[in-house]
């Protein structure tokens, strides 16, 4: 095949980013590239906003279908298992199956998945639903990321990951806005039939536009002429660590960790199985999952980053929303428009991001990032009772306009150096890293948040007694005629107070929860350094 034509170069008198370059494994057969990115942000989109959607709806599922609350959580956690179970090993498949045919397979599955979820009659059906749907969307972003790698050179790659990762970004941010919408409005049951028409357009799309290069044929062929050996201790190994993983980081704040036997269990087979993936895995001359590839410092690294990004994208984005519901009273539709605002803010910052990537070193857009990342929460640490939407809002669009400049130049960065055999893999351990960095972030969060505001609750009750002016004070206030001491209270006031303790405790949890991601954010912002400097400031190979 001839090499990528119209390279202009990289930085002012260095050499080509794109030298060496060769557009054989390219997605789009003479056509114009940029509607692959078109067409696989379909499926990108249909799949990302299915993650966030599902959150703000438990509660009326709940009540359909006459489960507990408790129980319907595993409408969520069902899918997250699913998902960490295909990610890793998505790769693989896709050497084997052929990428645009594994690809295929997983859209449809996702939107077969999604009319099943939508027509469930019980929540045992929805479950066994939502894992199949989880399978299928565990299969589209690692086939995604490794069409972009192949399709654009060097040059170009900051821009395509930028258009497509617009969606990544903005889809999980109006999700809970929409899903309030959708619920509150029309039926739980659109949030997953909503899927089915965008599934259907995408599947014709990707068999019409989308090409299976002979490069990629020819080594499926290849492959598969030796004999397909397939790593099956590999694959039971991953499914058990990272299913169990989930489990754990999932459930374990609900079951109150250690304290359960279940999450006990579930969080000594992660360990165990991980353990021996690793060893099991490296020792492997055709590993279902590529471990090795961590040992390239500049891959290595960038999964750092990445599993950083799902901790901040996803963290927040679940905290947001239910502070603003929980605390102050908003409704699902209106907590969600302080996220909307941050998914405008991202789209505008999207375009700049694309063509900063590959002109300016990784190490400084990140480095950027990941200041006004911290900038921003801790401007959400700063609130107090009196907090006005804007200043939700505020925080909010400078944490999202701030995410472009870090989703885009880690994924066209990491590719760097990298032989493009090993696209599918890399790309599955990347979406691993998101995927796994937004469970930790969730659940520590949560963990944390709970945690706080016992403490704050407990530390606000100490001085709550007769002896203390200021409660006695406060109780005059609330109740207007109190006497003096506290068997006088009225029950109403009483319970009045006790709301302002507990609005007061929770504040300030949360303001906890944002100033340790602050922390956390500083501290990994100085990795940067170690990713490696590339020509042109591009992700090559």
């Amino acid at each position: 095949m001839a090499a990528a034509k119209g390279a202009k170069g990289g930085a002012k008198g260095g050499a080509d980013p794109d030298a060496g370059w060769s557009d054989e494994r390219s997605a789009a057969r003479g056509r114009n590239p940029w509607l692959i990115v078109i067409v696989i942000s379909l499926a990108t989109f249909m799949e990302v906003l299915d993650t966030a959607i599902a959150n703000v709806s438990l509660t009326h599922i709940a009540g359909s279908l006459a489960v507990s609350l408790d129980e319907v959580t595993w409408v969520l956690t069902s899918y997250l298992v699913a998902n960490a179970v295909i990610v890793p090993i998505s790769g693989w498949l896709s050497d084997v199956l052929g990428r645009k045919r594994f690809y295929m397979i997983s859209v449809f599955l996702f939107t077969v998945s999604s009319l099943m979820c939508g027509l469930a009659p019980s929540l045992s059906f929805l479950i066994l639903s939502r894992i199949f749907q989880g399978l299928g969307g565990g299969g589209l972003a690692t086939s995604e990321q490794s069409f972009l790698a192949d399709t654009f050179p060097p040059s170009k790659r900051g821009m395509a990951f930028a258009a497509y990762g617009v969606v990544v970004i903005v889809a999980p941010v109006i999700g809970p806005s929409l899903g309030g919408y959708i619920t509150d409005n029309i039926s739980w049951h659109w949030i997953f039939l909503i899927n089915v028409p965008v599934g259907i357009i995408s599947l014709i799309l990707v068999h019409f536009l989308v090409d299976e290069p002979e490069a990629l044929e020819r080594d499926r062929r290849k492959k598969l002429k030796k004999g397909l050996k397939v790593d099956g201790v590999g694959f039971a190994l991953v499914a058990l660590g990272l299913g169990c993983l989930e489990v754990t980081l999932d459930r374990g704040q609900r079951d109150d960790w250690f304290g359960s036997g279940f999450i006990t269990a579930m969080a000594i087979t992660a360990v165990l199985s991980l353990i021996l993936l690793v060893v099991w895995e490296l020792n492997r001359k055709d590993p279902i999952v590529n471990i090795r590839l961590l040992g390239n410092r500049n891959f290595g690294v960038c999964v750092l980053m990445m599993l950083t990004v799902g901790v901040i994208l996803f963290g927040s984005t679940q905290l947001i929303p239910q502070m603003l519901q929980e605390v102050f009273g908003y409704t699902a539709t209106d907590a969600g428009l302080a996220l909307t605002t941050g998914g405008l803010a991202a789209l505008v910052a999207m375009p700049f991001t694309g063509l900063l990537t590959g002109r300016v070193q990784t190490r400084i857009l990140l480095g950027g990032a990941f200041t006004v990342q911290a900038l921003a929460l801790g401007h959400l640490s700063g609130m107090n009772a009196d907090v006005s939407f804007n200043h939700i809002a505020i925080a909010r669009v400078y944490q999202a306009m701030a995410l472009p400049f870090l989703f885009v130049p880690i994924n066209a960065q990491a590719y760097a150096g990298l032989d493009p055999k090993q696209f599918n893999q890399a790309s599955a351990l990347l979406n691993v890293a998101r995927n796994l960095g937004g469970s930790i972030g969730i659940s520590s969060a949560q963990a944390l948040l709970e945690q706080r505001e016992q403490f704050h609750q407990a530390r606000i009750v100490e001085g709550l007694n007769p002896l203390n002016p200021s409660y006695i004070e406060g109780l005059k206030q609330i109740g207007g005629t109190l006497g003096g001491a506290v068997e006088d209270a009225t029950t109403s006031q009483l319970a009045a107070l006790y709301q302002m303790v507990t609005k007061q405790a929770a504040i300030l949890s949360y303001i906890d929860v944002y100033h340790t991601l602050m922390i956390f954010v500083f501290c990994i912002a100085p990795l940067a350094i170690l990713l490696r400097p590339v020509k042109g400031g591009a992700g090559g190979h």
